[in-house]
C-alpha cells in the first residue's frame, strides 16, 4: 500500500529533521518542520491503517452472508426438461 509507506517515510524525515539536524535557517525552524512532517505522517499512517482494515476480509464488524442450497434428488419432483 503506497500510504502506508509513505507515512513511515514522513515520519522518518521529520525525525531526521527534529532530532539530528542541527543546521540553522533564519526565518524557519528546522525541529518545528520535522515535527510537523511527523505528525502529518502519523495522521496518514493511521488513516491508511483504518482503510485499510475497513476492507479485510477477517474483521469482526462486518457482515458476512453465507447462503447454502441443498440438492434434491426425488423422483416424484417434476422438473420441466432443459
Amino acid at each position: 500500500m503506497p500510504a502506508l509507506g509513505f507515512s513511515l517515510f514522513m515520519i522518518a524525515i521529520g525525525a531526521i529533521l527534529a532530532f539530528a539536524v542541527t543546521a540553522t535557517v533564519s526565518g524557519i525552524s528546522i525541529s518545528a518542520v520535522g515535527v510537523i512532517f511527523m505528525i502529518v505522517g502519523l495522521i496518514g499512517l493511521v488513516m491508511s491503517l483504518l482503510f485499510w482494515t475497513s476492507f479485510s476480509p477477517f474483521t469482526t464488524t462486518g457482515h458476512r452472508h453465507v447462503v447454502e442450497e441443498d440438492m434434491i434428488d426425488d423422483p416424484h419432483i417434476h422438473r420441466p426438461l432443459p
